[in-house]
């Protein structure tokens, strides 16, 4: 990891294991040992076969689950539950439907109580950066798929938060959306640099986004090998590049044995 990334802050995993006890049933380790560097303004993805901890460990760092065993800390300040400083983006936009894009947009800035001049320049501001001037007054029925999640990020951003969390965020959009969808996200970044955790089973999506790749084993989820794919993706013509290819078959083979292992099949 560049030393730049190391300095200033960022995300610091140590340790971290979760057990979820369901009411029925036995106790299922979810995550084990898991320890991860996220620098300030690094871009990492998560990667792994389903049910490795990702989305776990993502919501460990959101706050939004308890930390049992090791510890989280964001620009050197422990987790503890959530806070202002990370904002998440979930896969199936969780906007409020009865509240139009522009008061979707607000909503954040309306509880942390800014005066009503600063709320709406900033919702203005971020409705441009993502593209949806001439929808302020459209409700989240009336979008577009891309639409809503690109609404979602610009609620999340207006908030300015040093860390951006991401759980599948294009995981339920097609194919063509899903593409314009990664070069609105690198176009965004460019213009407003954010540590992010970026959670995908896609892992062409995972080399073209981000800078690193850390790639989970079968549950219970442990950090397996972390990639270094900085200089490879970051743009959309990027998939062709013989580079590129070869990150995406290399990461492919650690989750295809990661895969066959929770499917219970040989490596």
């Amino acid at each position: 990891m560049p030393a730049e990334r190391a300095a200033g802050g960022g995300i610091r995993i140590e340790g971290i294991g979760h057990t979820y006890l369901p009411p029925r049933g036995r106790p299922v380790t979810a995550l084990d040992g898991v320890s991860l560097t996220v620098g300030h303004t690094e871009f990492v993805a998560l990667l792994g076969p389903s049910g490795c901890g990702k989305s776990t460990l993502l919501y460990l760092i959101a706050g939004f689950l308890p930390i049992e065993q090791g510890s989280i800390s964001v620009h050197g300040r422990s987790v503890v539950g959530p806070g202002p400083d990370r904002g998440v983006v979930f896969q199936h936009f969780a906007l409020f439907p009865w509240k139009t894009v522009r008061e979707n947009v607000l909503y954040g800035l309306e509880k942390q109580r800014l005066p009503r001049s600063e709320r709406d320049e900033r919702a203005r501001d971020f409705i441009d950066m993502v593209h949806l001037t001439g929808f302020e007054d459209s409700y989240p029925s009336q979008l577009s798929g891309g639409m809503k999640q690109r609404v979602a990020i610009a609620r999340t951003l207006a908030m300015d938060p040093d860390v951006l969390l991401m759980d599948e965020p294009f995981g339920a959009l097609d194919a063509q959306t899903r593409s314009l969808m990664h070069e609105e996200l690198l176009a965004i970044l460019a213009r407003a640099a954010k540590t992010v955790v970026f959670v995908t089973h896609d892992v062409q999506e995972a080399v073209l986004l981000s800078d690193r790749v850390a790639v989970m084993s079968a549950r219970p989820g442990r950090i397996k090998e972390i990639v270094d794919v900085s200089g490879v993706g970051g743009r959309a013509g990027a998939i062709r590049d013989p580079g590129f290819v070869e990150q995406v078959e290399y990461i492919w083979g650690l989750v295809r044995d990661e895969a066959l292992a929770a499917q219970g099949g040989a490596r």
